[in-house]
């Protein structure tokens, strides 16, 4: 997505605070030397602060100026916050506490959805399912279709509040299924656990889709575990997404 002078700016500013170039509780040049730095007007950079203020980066207030909040302020559901820090490098503790998130919030949307699904929410996950299987058998972009069946997961439990948490969470799921798909025949031994899911969530089976999401969503963590414990170079959400070499089912 191209974005505007404001988002540019927001981009610029933002990776430079969760990269950790100014310090919790340091301020941030003055508006004349950011305007000077970016090449922006003052307007632009109020307004870009006025951003990072609501995404809990900075605080602003009188003869104090603009200052950094520590990491624990951060809206962690904000997707720019997200990308900014898979940019900087992720963490291991950052990667579980993405586990930790997901085996609270999918499992009861899972449930949901079993109960509340409609035909058009089954439907989408049964084209996402399929773009997920012609990606393994004929190579491809797995990945895109593997999130777009979670979020169809999850607005299938037509819960407004997690539904909303469901756009949030894409860049945080988007980090989880780079590092599973690097993973030698992740995509291909993971397929069937969607297909389970689906299954259970066809059949109006809370219970059974509970239990599935879960097997699921821990074979993921211990794809992650495992390349964290290989040393790998950790994958960037910024880039397209991984390619799949054809694998025959």
């Amino acid at each position: 997505m191209i974005k505007n002078v404001h988002g540019n700016t927001v981009d610029r500013i933002g990776s430079d605070i969760v990269a950790g170039r100014y310090a919790p509780g340091a301020s941030i040049p003055p508006e004349p030397l950011l305007c000077e730095e970016l090449g922006v007007s003052r307007t632009v950079v109020r307004e870009s602060i006025k951003s990072l203020i609501a995404k809990g980066l900075v605080t602003s207030g009188p003869k104090v100026g603009t200052r950094v909040q520590p990491a624990d302020q951060w809206n962690w559901f904000d997707a720019d916050v997200i990308v900014w820090q898979t940019e900087a490098g992720l963490s291991a503790e950052f990667l579980r506490d993405l586990q930790d998130l997901r085996r609270v919030v999918e499992p009861a949307a899972v449930g949901l959805a079993a109960a509340r699904a409609t035909a058009e929410d089954i439907a989408d996950m049964e084209e996402a399912y399929a773009g997920m299987k012609r990606a393994i058998e004929f190579g491809g972009d797995y990945i895109t279709p593997d999130l777009r069946f979670h979020q169809g997961l999850i607005r299938s439990s037509h819960n407004r509040m997690l539904v909303q948490m469901s756009r949030a969470l894409g860049a945080l799921l988007r980090t989880s299924f780079e590092i599973s798909t690097s993973r030698k025949n992740g995509p291909a031994s993971s397929l069937p656990l969607h297909r389970a899911v689906l299954d259970a969530v066809i059949a109006r089976d809370s219970a059974r889709a509970e239990k599935a999401v879960l097997v699921l969503i821990d074979g993921a963590r211990h794809d992650i575990e495992q390349v964290l414990a290989s040393r790998k170079k950790l994958p960037r959400i910024s880039r397209p997404a991984t390619r799949l070499k054809a694998f025959p089912l």
